[in-house]
Order: C-alpha cells, then sequence, then structure tokens
C-alpha cells in the first residue's frame, strides 16, 4: 500500500511539474535551401527583460539602424543570408558594446547572445550564397552603426530587436 502511494505521489508530481513548465516553442526557419530550429519562444521571453529599457535609454530617437523595410525587402534567395548577416551583426557588434547597470539584463543579454551564436553556428552549416546588394544593406546598416558612439548604437540595435525577431516569427510556422 506504501508503495502504491508513493507512486501515486510521484505521478501526480511528474503531471504537476509538466503543466507548469511551458514548453519551448520552435520554429523552423525555412532558409532558401536549408532549414533552421529556432526557440523563438525563448527570445522573446530574455528580450522581455531588457526591451523596455533598450528603448528608454534610446536616445538616439531619428535614426532606425533596421528598419522593417530591410527585412520586407530581402529578395529571393537571400533570407539565408541575410539573417547570418544579421545574427552576426549582434553579436560582433551590438552583444559586445551592449551594457547595463542592472544583472538580470546582463544575464539575458548573455542568454541572447549565446542563443544568436547557436542559431548563427546552425546557419553556418547551411553555406548560404550571399548577394550583392544583400551585403550592401547589411554595410548600411554597420555604416549608421559606426556614426554612433558604441554604447548608444548597441543600445539603438537592442531597441530595434524586436523588428528582427518578428522577422524571424514571420520566417516559419509553429513546429
Amino acid at each position: 500500500m506504501k508503495m502504491l502511494i508513493g507512486c501515486s505521489a510521484s505521478f501526480l508530481l511528474l503531471l504537476l511539474l509538466s503543466c507548469l513548465t511551458e514548453p519551448a516553442e520552435s520554429r523552423t526557419l525555412h532558409l532558401d535551401s536549408c532549414s533552421v530550429s529556432v526557440h523563438t519562444h525563448e527570445l522573446r521571453k530574455y528580450y522581455a527583460h531588457i526591451r523596455s529599457n533598450a528603448i528608454s535609454e534610446d536616445n538616439e530617437i531619428g535614426m532606425k539602424l533596421l528598419d522593417r523595410s530591410l527585412m520586407k525587402n530581402v529578395q529571393d534567395g537571400q533570407t539565408c543570408c541575410f539573417l547570418r548577416l544579421v545574427l552576426r551583426f549582434y553579436v560582433e557588434r551590438v552583444f559586445s558594446n551592449y551594457a547595463s547597470s542592472e544583472p538580470q539584463q546582463q544575464r539575458c543579454s548573455s542568454a541572447l547572445a549565446n542563443a544568436f551564436v547557436s542559431i548563427r553556428r546552425d546557419i553556418h552549416k547551411c553555406h548560404c550564397q550571399c548577394g550583392e546588394e544583400t551585403q550592401r544593406t547589411i554595410d548600411s546598416v554597420h555604416a549608421e552603426f559606426i556614426k554612433l558612439q558604441a554604447n548608444r548604437a548597441a543600445q539603438k540595435a537592442m531597441g530595434e530587436l524586436d523588428t528582427v525577431l518578428e522577422w524571424l516569427e514571420a520566417l516559419g510556422p509553429k513546429t
């Protein structure tokens, strides 16, 4: 009888834990000739912790680094390349220059950076081919970034990360 009660209690505990934990939402992004799985829910969760600070600390109101039109106008066959270059931009320029005085925001920024590195590693296997127009588009983002002081530019790019996440979410259906 004790064993039956113990097994029942264990089962109920597992059932309760499974109801409380959120499943990792993953999207399969179809990037031209290959596919990559991205946990958009995790990206959103980490970004939610830094979003309001990133936006409120952005003092460069009159300019945009990553306008929605850039992402809407990605040429056919260039999605893989564009995403790879955007991730590279965030990993090499933005996350390395973004600073927050809040430890929780620092952890979330690090988690986002690690997630971007992981996605980038997966995309690297795709062997994306970049066209001149796509490279020019990303070069223009870099040029605007360089016009600002590095930490201000990183703050602006963090505030505009919503645009990138929306674009990512639109690339593929939930799996």
